[in-house]
């Protein structure tokens, strides 16, 4: 009857370790075994040593987030979003605009879905500048391409090559973003705006009026036009 033959110090060296796992192994509870691999309603996978909740629980909507141009997307059909995602639009503005009326017609008649900024003041259009280099309206950016001044050929070619649909795909339920200053408002334009309206002037002495101001000039910044826009 042969003997086994015995193990060399080497080898019990490297087998020590694995020998301490298995103990290891066996002395802890069964319990503290067990993870959960949990799959979430998103396709997010997470790991957890408590089961998954229960499918009320998962199927429970999630708090509304940020009103934006992002929570509005979110909703879009998906090659659409992608489009969206890679070139987003927006479009800068103004007050009694008409080109900014006629670039704002286009975008919503092709359904494109885009973010609306407004240049009211100093320093929107002082932002305005840094942004595009000049203060003409209305202004766009697909993605990174800069359109300055209105032209329905040149902005229909460049959201073609950008792969915007033709026609609108926006789904029924879509609610376009509201425009946003380009700018925040100072605290004391946000006082002005928010004071009562002042109590009606007395009548005017005819005999105190002052003779009509000459019409400013293209640029110039005015009472109606204080960021001395051209359009």
């Amino acid at each position: 009857m042969q003997s086994s033959p015995s193990l060399g110090r080497g080898a019990l060296r490297h087998l020590m370790p694995c020998l301490a796992l298995v103990c290891l192994a066996a002395a802890l509870p069964a319990g503290a075994q067990q993870v959960y691999r949990i799959v979430g309603p998103d396709g997010k996978v997470t790991f957890s040593d408590r089961p998954a909740q229960s499918a009320q629980q998962q199927a429970a909507p999630a708090a509304p987030s940020v009103a934006g141009t992002a929570d509005s997307n979110a909703n879009l059909p998906y090659a659409l979003r992608q489009i969206a995602g890679r070139f987003p639009v927006t479009l800068y503005t103004s007050s009694d605009c008409a080109p900014c009326d006629s670039a704002r017609q286009l975008l919503q008649s092709r359904g494109i879905p885009y973010a609306e900024r407004l240049v009211q003041t100093e320093a929107d259009a002082a932002a305005l500048q840094k942004l595009s280099g000049q203060n003409s309206l209305p202004f766009a950016t697909v993605g990174k391409q800069f359109l300055s001044g209105f032209s329905s050929s040149e902005w229909t070619q460049y959201l073609d090559a950008a792969g915007y649909p033709a026609t609108s795909q926006l789904p029924a339920q879509y609610k376009r973003p509201s425009a946003q200053p380009l700018t925040p408002p100072t605290p004391a334009a946000s006082a002005a705006a928010s004071a009562p309206a002042a109590a009606p002037a007395a009548a005017e002495d005819p005999g105190s009026r002052r003779p009509p101001m000459p019409a400013p000039t293209p640029g110039a910044r005015t009472n109606d036009n204080p960021a001395g826009l051209s359009f």
